[in-house]
């Protein structure tokens, strides 16, 4: 690269960027907070390989989580003179590239593609009850994508399930069951799904040399981002590609890790040095999106979250309590108009932690006059609203509304957590519409021509609107003005976040959602909210104690800025993780690091890929003396536990008879 072309693509970046953009380092880690300019750095550093001839842009590959972050990545390596050349896309595409080139080299006829498991599960469900929806055929399939995600087969599900403390839709010997019968009805009919992909296209990288060396010439140099996304099978797939290479450059945020209910693992991150040592990190820690005041009530909430403000001071954020969920969202409609107007809707958002929770927001907007749009599907799109739907449509005419409606709402009590508030706001909205009717015996039919016009979300993204998003959703996204809504205990955390782990993952969820504002940022909650017919109670968020006082502090009302900062302190102390293996027996960890180099060698393999540092600590530790103490180890799943186990409780059982 001349001169002058690195000095154009580093004028605008700060000291850290550049060193990302710069270092000479393979594998390079890329630690970006919130807001840190992180895909900037990344094709800036992409563009400046290829410039200045370390890499060829025709052997790039580029892996995103989602199509759009592909387009955005071409589109960005475009404006910055790579055209065309960088493959960029999906593991799931690049994975299905890679087999349909492979299939057709030896003559193969492709297997079909299930593009939805939905139609094959439900002749295996259990037989729907006639009193309301049953089971959710979407509910089970997402079950089994986090199994396929974690590498579990359908005969470990249900030990899997026990150790990950998941509530399965069904009892976890029915879902096993169930899984194992999916598997066989593709393996008959010859088809593969989208998670069979990703299994395929590993295996086929381990076990078929040419395979392996075709597409290890085609992609030499690996760029990851959102990295603290990545699950077990994708981490296969990648290493399959890597080989015994290590041109590898990850991007991520371990603060904003928040599917591993999904299957994400961030520790494939924040374990990184562990499983590459030569890789060098280097951190962003600027953020050049939210004002100062954005930033310090969203580390009040995740203290280890610490970010530098780049932009100059703003509003300090508003707290606000509402007497109702229905008052609540009048209240955001009124405030939205403030904020905002015709030419403007589209800088506001309004962020909830479920998609039950939008339909009053909805409600209250279309009676403002304020255009809305919901993001990622709305209310009546749903899976389990659609699927009550149904149940109605299908109801005899001379059943009264209510009936039907009581029905859904006994079945709602059954059903895993988000589905069941899902249900209760069809409840609630029933209820509303039986009131309006006044007949006292409203009929399913005119309830659901009124649904159509009473609850009509709107998802087409560029119209002039406002966002009305749940914290998943709004994941990459960033507004001017945010309205964080719902932030009661059992929404925020979630209820059924009921272990340490869970619960850590719904506070980096709140972070994400206080992170997408710029320049306002406004929070409230309901002392009483409607679930199905029933008013109740409600408490605020266990976290909204700390965005108040930091709110407090930044306006002098009522905490010092050192008493607060004081508190934060002693927060993100509590929050420190204890460091996995710290009482590790050095004989015993010796004696593993010993077995793993000679594992190693034998499988002309690196060390790191049979397992990495802090997982030998965890075993030196915890000296587990069956697979079942093993498998709760962190970084042993089941495909590493059946390969090495044995040999492990091995090494534990010599080392425990030496040290008698």
């Amino acid at each position: 690269m001349q001169h002058q072309d690195r000095e154009w693509l580093l004028a605008d970046l700060d000291p850290a960027q550049r060193e990302a953009v710069t270092v000479d380092a393979a594998p390079l880690c890329i630690l970006a907070g919130a807001g840190s300019g992180k895909t900037r750095v990344l094709t800036r550093r992409i563009a400046r390989r290829v410039l200045d001839g370390s890499v060829d842009a025709g052997h790039v590959l580029a892996v995103t989580f989602t199509r759009k972050a592909a387009g955005e990545l071409r589109s960005r390596l475009a404006a910055l003179g790579i055209r065309g050349q960088v493959a960029a896309g999906t593991f799931h595409a690049l994975a299905y590239a890679q087999l349909r080139r492979r299939w057709a080299d030896r003559g193969e006829r492709p297997p079909a593609l299930v593009t939805s498991k939905v139609k094959l599960l439900l002749p295996l469900l259990p037989r729907r009850r006639d009193d309301g929806p049953g089971v959710q055929a979407a509910d089970v399939a997402a079950e089994i994508e986090w199994a396929k995600a974690r590498m579990i087969v359908p005969s470990h599900y249900e030990q899997e399930v026990a150790r990950a403390r998941r509530t399965p839709p069904l009892p976890a010997a029915v879902v096993a069951s169930i899984f194992a019968q999916y598997e066989d009805v593709k393996r008959r009919k010859g088809l593969v799904d989208f998670d069979d992909l990703l299994s395929a296209c590993a295996f086929a990288l381990e076990t078929e040399p040419e395979f392996a060396a075709a597409q290890r010439w085609r992609f030499r140099h690996l760029f990851v981002d959102e990295y603290q996304d990545l699950n077990p099978v994708q981490h296969r797939l990648l290493l399959g590609w890597l080989g015994d290479r290590l041109d590898l450059c990850v991007v991520g945020d371990a603060n904003q890790a928040i599917y591993s209910w999904n299957g994400a693992d961030p520790t494939f991150l924040t374990g990184f040095t562990h499983r590459f040592p030569t890789a060098q990190v280097v951190h962003l820690t600027r953020n050049y999106r939210s004002t100062p005041q954005v930033l310090a009530t969203a580390a009040a909430v995740l203290p280890t979250a610490r970010m530098d403000a780049a932009r100059p001071d703003g509003d300090v954020p508003v707290v606000r309590s509402c007497d109702s969920d229905r008052a609540e969202a009048r209240a955001v409609a009124a405030a939205v108009k403030r904020a905002a107007g015709p030419g403007r809707w589209s800088r506001v958002a309004v962020l909830v932690r479920t998609n039950a929770q939008g339909v009053l927001f909805e409600e209250a907007f279309r009676r403002t006059g304020i255009p809305y749009k919901v993001r990622g599907g709305a209310f009546l799109q749903q899976p389990e609203i659609r699927d009550a739907l149904a149940t109605l449509r299908r109801s005899p005419t001379r059943v009264p509304l209510r009936s039907r409606l009581a029905d859904i709402h006994a079945a709602a009590g059954e059903a895993p957590p988000e589905r069941r508030l899902l249900l209760d706001e069809l409840v609630r909205l029933g209820a509303e519409y039986d009131a309006l009717d006044g007949s006292g015996g409203g009929s399913a039919d005119g309830f659901l021509a009124w649904l159509t016009t009473a609850v009509r979300g709107d998802d087409a993204h560029d119209a002039d609107a406002v966002d009305i998003a749940t914290f998943h959703r709004a994941k990459g996204l960033e507004w001017p003005v945010v309205f964080v809504a719902g932030l009661e205990r059992g929404l925020v955390p979630i209820g059924h976040a009921s272990s340490p782990a869970a619960e850590a993952e719904e506070r980096r969820l709140l972070y994400v959602a206080l992170t997408r504002a710029r320049d306002e940022l406004h929070c409230s909650w309901a002392e009483r909210r409607t679930f199905g017919t029933t008013s109740v109670p409600r408490s605020p968020s266990p976290w909204l104690d700390l965005i108040d006082d930091a709110c407090a502090a930044l306006d002098g009302r009522r905490a010092s800025p050192e008493v607060w900062r004081r508190r934060i302190a002693g927060e993100r102390e509590r929050l420190r993780p204890r460091r996995v293996g710290a009482g590790a027996d050095p004989d015993l960890l010796a004696a593993l690091k010993q077995w793993r180099a000679t594992t190693a060698r034998a499988t002309k393999v690196p060390a790191y890929v049979i397992l990495h540092d802090t997982t030998l600590a965890a075993i030196a530790e915890a000296r587990p003396s069956s697979q079942e103490e093993l498998l709760a180890l962190p970084g042993l799943g089941p495909v590493k536990a059946g390969r090495y186990g044995e040999a492990l409780l091995r090494v534990v059982a010599s080392g425990q008879a030496a040290s008698a």
